[in-house]
């Protein structure tokens, strides 16, 4: 299923990039004193060689000498003359063997130096290796890893489950009002799912399918992965054949992009994908998320009925349990809310370009979380009807268990012209991007 595959591809590319970023301390003192025996081994080396020139040349004088016992004294003074030339060239290259031997010498001196990079690249390594072990490791302000996406342990849990661990959802991401819409003059009625609406694409939404992997790269530059599908015209109530492609990319160090393009084919259709992880900077296991510190760059809001179907209204979250434009624990505002947060934000800037939307802090870990965009909402959600949900490691989730921070299109669109447009035609393309950048804050 895809959100099987998306969850773990996202899981081991965070893990690569968090892994990445550990301290090596250790790893440098261990180094320092394998540099400096080996810089005592090439001393040792070095004398060696100078004795044994050394020897090499007190053998040439006495053979010289013995050479001159047998001359008589006519050709004594020529001998001594050559002799004296040879023993000049016999310096010269002593000098040039000298000179050689202190090349040799700077070069061990630079070869100590690379292997002393290459040992760090090896400890780098293991760390890696580590990691792939522990999934979407990231490191904790004290060195402590940890797994910080909640999920399952089997595929068989994520065919059965309704709370959209780790998936891409669509065609139509969030809600659309009584399952139904109209577009070109022609009433399209879609599966509903979330009582008499449709929520996430459907029954069978992006989210409950098999995607293919188109090609993939685990190391070395920017590993990533890239999944496809394909839905057909009539999908879940929708019009027209849609093509999609979801990248997952580590960028840089601690770096996450996802890219998600849909492409129609031959009818104009509603298009809105969201990536829908349940995050929790303190760990998957570490219990609620309400102490965490989270900034919303959006300055108002579309208020929702009891179906959490919007209303059509702006309205600005200024002076409400809404106002996260300072950085503030989720908590602080949620007195008036006692399921918590489930509402899309009017991000500010301009939308289809990339700019800061989320700040995400976890005090007790030290775990920093930035996610940036190009869609024009956010849907912020904090897990309120998670229940007794059987997770990773035997762990199970309640309520309030992790966040989700769902970049999109405004809820029910498709029914609001006042909403930015939803609506992609054939040969055009729906590109959604986020970034996702980890870091440590003392």
């Amino acid at each position: 299923m895809a959100r099987v595959s998306i969850l773990l591809c996202l899981v081991i590319l965070v893990t690569l990039g968090f892994v990445g970023s550990l301290s090596y301390a250790h790893d440098t003192e261990v180094t320092s004193k394998d540099v400096e025996s080996s810089q005592k081994e090439t001393e040792v080396v070095h004398k060696s060689k100078h004795e044994e020139k050394g020897g090499e040349k007190v053998n040439d004088d006495h053979k010289a000498g013995s050479d001159v016992d047998k001359k008589d004294k006519k050709k004594e003074h020529d001998v001594h003359k050559k002799d004296d030339h040879h023993e000049k060239k016999e310096h010269d290259v002593h000098k040039k063997d000298d000179e050689h031997e202190k090349k040799e010498h700077d070069v061990h001196k630079k070869g100590d130096h690379h292997e002393k990079k290459e040992h760090k690249v090896h400890k780098k390594g293991d760390h890696e290796k580590d990691g792939d072990k522990k999934k979407s490791a990231h490191q904790h302000k004290h060195g402590k890893a940890g797994d910080i996406v909640l999920g399952y342990d089997s595929v068989k849990s994520y065919k059965t489950d309704k709370v959209y661990f780790g998936a891409t959802v669509g065609r139509v991401a969030n809600r659309i009002g009584k399952a139904q819409f109209k577009l070109n003059g022609k009433e399209y009625k879609t599966t509903a799912n979330d009582g008499k609406n449709t929520l996430h694409g459907g029954k069978k939404g992006f989210g409950d399918v098999v995607w293919g992997v188109k090609k993939h790269k685990y190391d070395g530059k920017k590993p990533h992965i890239v999944f496809t599908y394909t839905s057909p015209d009539g999908d879940q109530g929708f019009p027209g054949e849609v093509n999609v492609t979801v990248t997952y990319k580590l960028d840089k160090e601690n770096e996450l992009s996802v890219v998600m393009e849909a492409k129609p084919k031959d009818k104009a259709t509603p298009i809105n994908l969201a990536h829908h992880s349940y995050w929790n900077l303190g760990g998957h296991n570490a219990g609620d998320i309400l102490s965490e510190e989270i900034q919303i760059l959006g300055s108002s809001y579309t208020p929702v009925d009891g179906e959490l179907i919007p209303t059509g209204e702006i309205s600005p979250v200024k002076g409400t349990s809404y106002d996260f434009l300072q950085l503030r624990p989720i908590k602080d505002n949620m007195k008036d809310l006692k399921a918590g947060y489930d509402i899309n934000y009017c991000l500010d800037g301009k939308a289809d370009k990339m700019r800061k939307i989320v700040e995400l802090i976890d005090k007790k870990s030290g775990r920093k979380m930035e996610l940036s965009g190009n869609q024009p909402g956010l849907q912020f959600y904090t897990g309120g009807m998670l229940k007794d949900i059987k997770g990773k490691n035997g762990t199970t989730y309640q309520a309030f268990a992790g966040l989700c921070l769902e970049t999109q299109g405004y809820p029910n669109s498709v029914n609001n012209p006042k909403f930015p447009s939803q609506i992609v035609e054939p040969g055009k393309t729906y590109k959604h991007t986020m970034l996702f950048k980890f870091s440590i804050v003392s």
